[in-house]
C-alpha cells in the first residue's frame, strides 16, 4: 500500500462512523481529484471546543491530501439554531450575540488548518437572499414524516414537547450551503446525519452531483457527558496550556483511547500499543499524561506542553500551590454559587450548584456542601478550589 493509500484509508476509518458513498469518495481521492470539502460551524458559543476539533482535524487530513477546504461560519444558521442534538427547543439567538461569538472563530480554526489555502464563507451571504418561493421549492423535496422520524424529534413529540416550524427549516439551510459552495464532500458528527443527507437531496434538486458524506463520532466531556458549552464540561481551543492539560487529566480513564483516536494524530499503531499496555496492567495515568501533552502541543506547541506538565505535577500531584495563583475579589455575604460563576470557576450558577452538590468545591480544605453557603470573613486569604485543577485565592472586597 502506498503512503497516499494509507493516508486515505486512515482518513476514511479513523474515528469515522459512516461514509456515504465510501467507494465513490475513496476512488476520487485515489485519483487525486481536488475535492471541495465543506464543514459548517455555527457560532453559538464564543469558544470552539475539542468536540468540534474532530471534524476540523478531518478537514486538515483532507487538506494534506490536496483537497480544497471550505469552511462555512453559520452567522445565519446560528441565529435559527440546529435542533439535531437537542432534547428541547433551541432558542433563537440575536444577530448581536452571533456576531460577538464569532469574533475569534477563524483564529481558533487556524490552529488546525491552513486558512491561507482554505475558503471561508459566512452563510448569511446567500441565505439572507432567499425568497419564499426558493424556500418552498426546497421544502418540497422533503416530507414532514422524514423530519419527525429523527430520534430526538420523535422523543420530543412522544413526550408532548414543543417542536417549532423553525426547527424544520434548519436542514434546508444547511443543505443549501452545500449548493452555494458546490460541495463534493461534507463532514459532520453523527447527530448531523439528517442535515448532511439534506445537502445531497437539495444538490440533486439543483442539478449538482450529490456530495459524499463523512460522519465522525461525538465526544464526551470532562464529566463523561456529551461535551457541551452549556454544561461547562468542555476543553476549549483557547484554554491556556495549563487549563487544557489539567482538563484532559480530569477526564474519565475510559475516554483516554477515544480522545487519542479522535483529538490527536498519534499513530494508530502507537495507540494500539498504549491500549495493550493498559490492559496488561499499565497505569492509565501515564497514558493520560501522554494524551494531555499531545493535545496541548497541537494547540500551543511542545514547549508549552512541557511547561504545562511541570505545572500540573507540581500543583496537583505534589499539592504545591504556584506562586502566581490568581487572586479574585469577592464580596462578603455573596452566595458561593454566585462567586463561582463570577470568577469563572463554573460556567453558570446551575453548574456551580452541581459542583457543590457533587462535593467538588472546597475553601481552605473545607468542603462546601450547602448550595446556600455565603462568603464569610474567615475565608479571606484562603484558596477556593473546584475539583483538583481550578483554584483562586480569595480577597474580600473592601
Amino acid at each position: 500500500m502506498t503512503q497516499r493509500e494509507q493516508q486515505i484509508e486512515e482518513l476514511l476509518t479513523r474515528g469515522v462512523v459512516e461514509v456515504i458513498d465510501r467507494e465513490h469518495l475513496r476512488a476520487r481521492l485515489l485519483k487525486g481529484d481536488t475535492l471541495r470539502v465543506k464543514l459548517g460551524i455555527d457560532p453559538t458559543s464564543p469558544n470552539i471546543h475539542l468536540g468540534r476539533s474532530i471534524p476540523l482535524l478531518k478537514l486538515r487530513d483532507f487538506q494534506e491530501l490536496g483537497c480544497q477546504i471550505v469552511l462555512i461560519v453559520g452567522d445565519f444558521t446560528g441565529v435559527i439554531g440546529d435542533t439535531s442534538d437537542k432534547e428541547s427547543e433551541r432558542p433563537m439567538l440575536s444577530p448581536d450575540v452571533i456576531e460577538k461569538n464569532m469574533q475569534t472563530y477563524t483564529e481558533q480554526v487556524g490552529k488546525l488548518i491552513n486558512l491561507e489555502k482554505a475558503e471561508v464563507h459566512y452563510n448569511s451571504t446567500w441565505l439572507e437572499k432567499l425568497r419564499y418561493e426558493d424556500i418552498g421549492t426546497q421544502a418540497d423535496a422533503f416530507s414532514l414524516a422524514e423530519f419527525i422520524a429523527r430520534d430526538n424529534i420523535r422523543r420530543r413529540l412522544d413526550d408532548g414537547k414543543r417542536v417549532s416550524l423553525r426547527e424544520v427549516l434548519y436542514p434546508l439551510m444547511q443543505g443549501f450551503d452545500s449548493i452555494a459552495v458546490n460541495a463534493d464532500v461534507e463532514i459532520g458528527g453523527t447527530d448531523q446525519r439528517f442535515n448532511l443527507l439534506a445537502g445531497r437531496t437539495l444538490q440533486a434538486q439543483h442539478g449538482q452531483a450529490p456530495q459524499d458524506i463523512l460522519m465522525t463520532n461525538l465526544i464526551l466531556g470532562t464529566d463523561g457527558r456529551k461535551m457541551s458549552s452549556s454544561w461547562g464540561n468542555t476543553i476549549n481551543l483557547f484554554d491556556t496550556p495549563q487549563e487544557m492539560f489539567g482538563k484532559v487529566m480530569s477526564i474519565p480513564d475510559e475516554l483516554i483511547m477515544e480522545y487519542l483516536v479522535q483529538c490527536t494524530r498519534v499513530s494508530m499503531a502507537d495507540i494500539a500499543t498504549m491500549a495493550e499496555e493498559i490492559v496488561t496492567g499499565g497505569n492509565p495515568r501515564d497514558t493520560k499524561v501522554r494524551l494531555a501533552k499531545e493535545i496541548v502541543t497541537l494547540y500551543h506547541g511542545q514547549e508549552a506542553a512541557m511547561t504545562a506538565e511541570t505545572y500540573f505535577v507540581e500543583t496537583f500531584s505534589r499539592g504545591v500551590l504556584p506562586e502566581n495563583v490568581r487572586e479574585v475579589e469577592i464580596e462578603e455575604g455573596m452566595k458561593i454559587v454566585d462567586a463561582l460563576a463570577s470568577v469563572m470557576l463554573a460556567a453558570s450558577k446551575s453548574d456551580a450548584r452541581r459542583k457543590i452538590e457533587q462535593g467538588g468545591v472546597t475553601i481552605a480544605d473545607e468542603k462546601i456542601t450547602d448550595v446556600n453557603q455565603v462568603m464569610e470573613k474567615r475565608f479571606e486569604g484562603n484558596v477556593m478550589r473546584v475539583g483538583k485543577k481550578d483554584f483562586v485565592k480569595i480577597v474580600m472586597k473592601k
